[in-house]
């Protein structure tokens, strides 16, 4: 028993990281149905409680990621990684919890399209960086490595598509809404949005990384 204990440990990051990334894709989809059923006040603040109860989630997991960082004795990639890929997608989370408090705070009133297709944008780069991360037990095989970096260039290839959409968002913004406040309100949810799939990209830029050193 004694030379058990003794032996290197490797943990079970790679599950810890799916589980994680489970919960960024449920508050993901949470947010989506709360952009959907805005209009009605029981729904929206179902869906924000279901945004909160998944981010909090997520936060357990990374505090269980980066308390078995320091405890572990071998790790199956560099800690630094570990680090930084279960941070980036707690970011991730953090993010998609702060637009959804955000609205309500700034009493925002109805949602534009442009916030719907960031927000559809945000959804598909969750699932991508989901389907990505669920690749990384086996990305010392070829053929799944090279899905996980299609995978990557696909989350690069969303986040391009939601720069382009806030562009035209604030163009349209600036040039039609006549309401300074509301311009101050959609601004800033646009901007929360597209920062979204920034993360997601430099979740993927991360996972990139840890493909390319593991081949």
């Amino acid at each position: 028993m004694l030379f058990s204990k003794l032996l290197p440990k490797e943990g079970n990051f790679f599950e810890l990281f799916a589980q994680h990334a489970d919960r960024v894709l449920e508050a993901a989809k949470a947010f989506s149905l709360l952009v959907a059923h805005y209009d009605d006040a029981s729904l929206r603040e179902r869906y924000l409680k279901e945004v909160d109860d998944a981010e909090q989630a997520a936060d357990r997991v990374t505090h269980e990621v980066n308390r078995l960082v320091h405890t572990t004795f071998i790790t199956p990639i560099d800690r630094e990684q570990i680090h930084a890929l279960i941070n980036l997608m707690d970011d991730v989370a953090d993010l998609l919890q702060d637009t959804a408090e955000t609205m309500t705070l700034y009493d925002v009133l109805h949602m534009t399209e442009e916030i719907k297709r960031l927000t559809d944008l945000s959804v598909k780069c969750c699932e991508r960086v989901r389907h990505a991360v669920s690749l990384l037990p086996k990305i010392a095989e070829p053929a799944t490595a090279d899905a996980a970096l299609k995978t990557c260039e696909e989350i690069d290839q969303l986040e391009s598509d939601a720069d382009r959409v806030m562009r035209s968002a604030m163009s349209k913004l600036f040039r039609n809404e006549p309401d300074v406040r509301e311009i101050i309100k959609l601004k800033a949810i646009y901007e929360l949005l597209e920062t979204v799939t920034d993360k997601c990209e430099d979740v993927a830029i991360q996972i990139e990384g840890i493909v390319l050193e593991s081949s």
